[in-house]
């Protein structure tokens, strides 16, 4: 039986990388769903992935986590199209707007917080929050709420008697207990509300077990490590592309003494796709599983 997947967040980065890595284990048994906000990106990605796998089953869905109306109106498309979901890859995410601390940056270049620096950003990050078309805080509305709604929208096709399935989250090593308020879970006061809403889905991912594992549902979490995307590259969107390149040889430097610079999409999605592979009951659901490579950039057994 065919195994049915939707991805939000699929037309690049990590999630594009999945749908890849998927479609090159199994092209006949599944149905991949790239739940996309721009449909131009997403017919872009699914042009390159049917050019890789022509016979896969790769189908759009529009879908805007930031927008409730879209997310529900995505969610009663999905019910329209499947009977069952058997993953739910919750990647979408954006941190807009992120403020970069020059100085802060130089400092931690010469300093022994240098690895950690590169690996979570914390010190040298903060970011301007926008509001929403609901009234919501946009990174709370596009990293958790929508995707929060959404899993409660497709109750129907994921908690189904006999079957198991499976919701998996790509959360951040910059997800900081520091940067999460109970008492302000939008981060509307906080200056760091991407950090806050991966600590959320984190905390999220745990509630969602309690709750749904009877259910037959399980929730995972993933941390994909340090990556090159256009969200990595979107931190200094004033840099010449000449200032990556001379950038890339220290990172590949800093990769010898730590496995969480995964560097490259492909190796960023190792985790999400050790997942699919596994019995979501086997699973450890207070465990955050992570993409990690050696020194040469082979990717290595996820850990938790």
């Amino acid at each position: 039986m065919n195994k049915v997947v939707l991805v939000t967040g699929a037309n690049s980065g990590i999630g594009l990388a999945l749908c890849e890595r998927l479609l090159s284990q199994d092209t006949e048994g599944l149905q991949l769903c790239l739940a996309c906000r721009n449909m131009r990106r997403a017919q872009a990605a699914r042009s390159a992935l049917l050019a890789s796998h022509p016979t896969a089953q790769v189908a759009l869905l529009q879908m805007d986590t930031s927008s409730i109306s879209s997310v529900i109106a995505a969610a009663q498309e999905v019910k329209l199209r499947y009977t069952r979901l058997d993953y739910v890859y919750l990647n979408a995410g954006i941190m807009p707007n992120p403020q970069f601390d020059v100085k802060a940056f130089f400092r931690g270049l010469f300093s022994s917080h240098i690895i950690t620096m590169f690996a979570t950003g914390e010190g040298i990050l903060t970011q301007k929050d926008g509001v929403t078309a609901d009234g919501l805080q946009e990174v709370f509305a596009t990293n958790l709420f929508g995707h929060f709604l959404l899993i409660r929208e497709l109750e129907p096709v994921l908690c189904r008697e006999g079957r198991t399935s499976q919701l998996i989250w790509t959360s951040s090593s910059n997800a900081h207990r520091s940067a999460f308020n109970m008492e302000d879970v939008q981060h509307q006061k906080g200056t760091r509300p991407y950090s806050s809403s991966k600590y959320a889905s984190d905390l999220l991912s745990l509630a969602l077990n309690t709750h749904y594992n009877k259910q037959g549902l399980y929730s995972s979490v993933i941390c994909p490590g340090f990556v090159m995307t256009n969200l990595t590259y979107g931190i200094l969107p004033s840099f010449p592309d000449f200032l990556w390149t001379l950038l890339m040889p220290l990172f590949w430097l800093i990769r010898m003494f730590t496995n969480t610079f995964t560097l490259t999409p492909f190796n960023g999605a190792e985790a999400l796709f050790w997942l699919f592979k596994q019995k979501p009951e086997s699973l450890d659901p207070q465990a955050k599983y992570h993409s990690l490579t050696s020194g040469l950039g082979q990717k290595l057994h996820p850990t938790a």
